[in-house]
């Protein structure tokens, strides 16, 4: 669990994009589903349906920069043509390569100070 990489985007869903919205979500649900270092991948929205919540975890360093290489190649451009990020919050140990990529999504980075996961 030492190496573990999670975090959680926020994001608001740009007015008139709940359609594509709902077109590419499922395909990058599927894309990450067959990457064996992604552990959770987990999409929530509030009741309005503008606010979105993607939280995020990976086995290792080397999984994250898969999951970002995957994901610049096959939906950053739609992605982010749809929804405006509020906040992204990494928590783990990214490694200094991991924490290059993810800054170009303006992570802000948490140092574990207590507690547990099983």
């Amino acid at each position: 669990m030492e190496n573990e990489v999670h975090w959680m985007l926020e994001a608001t869903i740009k007015d008139g994009e709940e359609e594509n919205f709902r077109v590419v979500m499922p395909e990058m649900v599927e894309a990450a589903l067959a990457e064996p270092g992604t552990t959770n991948y987990e999409w929530f929205l509030d009741d309005d349906g503008k606010t979105l919540h993607v939280y995020e975890r990976y086995v290792d360093s080397a999984a994250v920069i898969d999951h970002v290489d995957s994901f610049h190649a096959n939906f950053a451009d739609r992605f982010l043509a749809i929804i405006e990020p509020t906040s992204f919050v990494c928590y783990g140990n990214p490694n200094d390569a991991a924490r290059t990529v993810l800054d170009g999504f303006g992570a802000v980075y948490m140092n574990q100070i207590g507690g547990f996961a099983r």
